[in-house]
């Protein structure tokens, strides 16, 4: 699991530091802190320069997610979405890179090919009808939550997200990669692809790794991955900002 904890890159996007026109977000934490302890009476400001209230920055780094998830999906639905980004394109699981040497070795390569490009295709079937249950699991944080990732420095945001949504997202999103799945024809591919192998006089185990299972794995690592470029863009790109509230929460000094 240690490859999708790392798929969830955009926690760096609220925790890191903000650009030379942005204030930190260290800065913001402790602001916050004042707020929740009742030392500053006027609010958190945001970067740039204005009073927030602990309900605005929730809200924008709600709205923050939900546009990034928003973009992140769209890009991901689309043909190639997955296949085509060599950082998140989907391969064949660690378990099952016996099974690619071996058909590649005995010129069956376009098996283990079909097999790959399948599976990806299932990730950008599921892309957008599986964003609602992200977005819904993100948008869902409290004010303390939200106020927690702000105080609690590096790794905040993993840790929250690893304990509230991950389980659930998982089993959420394996029904629809099992559908897209079986809807791109990958599941015939991936079979194709396992009885070749364990037929082969040379295998001495059969294998049959979790197909699904992998494939929602990598499907998230991927989505977190472009909603961190999604949020780097909010957080760095004025033209980007899209609302009210992101102008307010990100805006930067001129």
């Amino acid at each position: 699991m240690n490859n999708f904890f790392k798929g969830l890159l955009f926690s760096a996007a609220l925790l890191g530091t903000m650009n030379t026109q942005a204030q930190s977000l260290n800065d913001w934490a402790k602001k916050a802190n004042q707020v929740v302890n009742g030392g500053t009476k006027g609010g958190t400001k945001g970067a740039s320069g204005t009073n927030l209230s602990n309900n605005e920055i929730i809200a924008g780094l709600k709205e923050a997610l939900n546009v990034g998830t928003r973009n992140a999906s769209s890009k991901l639905s689309l043909p190639n979405g997955y296949l085509g980004n060599q950082i998140i394109k989907i391969l064949m699981p660690p378990e099952a890179r016996k099974i690619e040497t071996a058909l590649r070795s005995v010129g069956m390569g376009n098996v283990v090919d079909k097999a790959i490009t399948s599976m990806n295709r299932a990730a950008e079937d599921a892309a957008t009808q599986s964003v609602p249950i992200f977005v819904n699991a993100i948008t869902s944080m409290s004010i303390q939550d939200g106020l927690s990732i702000l105080r609690g420095g590096n790794g905040a945001a993993t840790n929250f997200l690893k304990a509230k949504t991950t389980g659930a997202l998982t089993t959420a999103f394996r029904p629809v990669i099992n559908n897209s799945l079986q809807k791109v024809g990958a599941t015939k591919y991936w079979a194709d692809m396992v009885n070749i192998y364990n037929r082969l006089p040379t295998v001495n185990q059969k294998m049959n790794p979790d197909l699904a299972g992998y494939v929602t794995e990598r499907a998230l690592n991927g989505l977190f991955v472009t909603i961190s470029d999604e949020e780097n863009k909010i957080r760095n790109n004025p033209g980007a900002r899209i609302s009210d509230i992101l102008k307010k929460v990100f805006g930067g000094t001129k």
